[in-house]
């Protein structure tokens, strides 16, 4: 009887967690039915990609569905990215600038199009120094866009790395882009509405610090974090961040350590996706959580499974 009774209550506690976790997926479905049948008027952000770095597929890739990728425009993912915007002020910035942000930038013409006389965009936050994540600020130089003062937010290492290295120094010195300083924990207002706060959390710091972004606007509030090497590293608890915001968007770069044969995972630390489930499998933080940064190499870049919420390219969330 003993047994009957624990077996229904673990039952019961999954049934909870599940439906806790629907809701915050509802949620967010409903926001984007909303975005898409009328105008928003409150700030909101919206997903432009959702894999690792090197996009999906990734150059080289000969597999099955990679070929099929290729192939076919709409099984790709574009490399990871958001965007945020105040309709009320007609103003959009983007974290990271990716190596697809020319597709990424035309896509937020399309979803928030740019009111007369307005900046290309009104600011990029930078997370980090790897490929996937700065090397799109190439298009604003004078090649392509040659844009004018766009303030990039970055962190001190970060600044120092684009203030020192070609070419990315040649878009300080040409007033393409404007640095502006980023500290730990320390909010900044993009607006009277929205502010950043950027978080440091431990990665491969080969030339910057590596930071995620608490995003917060009227009502809700974001976690945006696509790379860290391990929750334990992280001296502040991932679950009293989760605790803080309405939908965390998290490094789901792995499934599990079975991904790649013959490579060593601790040259490439990220949280499995397993071990994240594992953490809050008991918590309704749980259903807060939507993978980012999928490599590949990620089964569930390709399909869905119970339980885990990949995000998608394109969903929006209201703040």
């Amino acid at each position: 009887m003993t047994q009957m009774y624990a077996d229904k209550t673990e039952r019961s506690s999954s049934i909870c967690v599940y439906l806790r976790h629907l809701r915050i997926s509802l949620l967010v479905l409903f926001a984007a039915a909303c975005a898409s049948t009328s105008p928003p008027t409150s700030p909101y952000a919206v997903v432009l990609g959702i894999a690792q770095d090197g996009g999906y597929p990734q150059a080289g890739c000969n597999r099955p569905d990679c070929i099929a990728a290729w192939r076919d425009l709409k099984l790709r993912q574009r490399v990871v990215s958001l965007a945020i915007v105040d309709p009320h002020s007609h103003q959009r910035w983007i974290i990271d600038a990716t190596p697809d942000f020319p597709s990424q930038l035309r896509t937020l013409d399309e979803v928030a199009p740019r009111a007369n006389a307005a900046p290309l965009l009104d600011g990029i936050l930078l997370t980090h120094a790897h490929i996937g994540h700065y090397l799109g600020l190439a298009q604003l130089g004078r090649e392509v866009l040659g844009t004018k003062s766009i303030k990039t937010y970055a962190m001190p290492r970060m600044r120092a790395f684009l203030e020192h290295n070609g070419p990315w120094d040649q878009l300080v010195q040409l007033h393409n882009i404007e640095l502006v300083p980023l500290e730990d924990g320390v909010a900044v207002s993009l607006n009277e509405r929205i502010t950043v706060t950027p978080l440091r959390v431990p990665h491969r710091d080969e030339y910057s610090e590596t930071v995620a972004f608490v995003i917060r606007g009227p009502s809700h509030a974001i976690l945006w974090l696509p790379d860290i090497d391990k929750w334990e590293k992280w001296p502040t608890p991932l679950e009293s961040v989760l605790a803080q915001v309405d939908v965390a968007y998290l490094d789901g770069t792995f499934h599990d350590a079975s991904e790649l044969p013959g490579r060593d995972l601790r040259e490439i630390p990220h949280p499995l996706m397993t071990e994240t489930l594992s953490r809050l499998a008991a918590s309704p933080l749980l259903g807060k959580v939507r993978f980012i940064h999928l490599n590949q190499s990620n089964p569930l870049l390709r399909e869905r499974r119970d339980h885990v919420v990949v995000a998608k390219d394109g969903e929006r969330f209201g703040l």
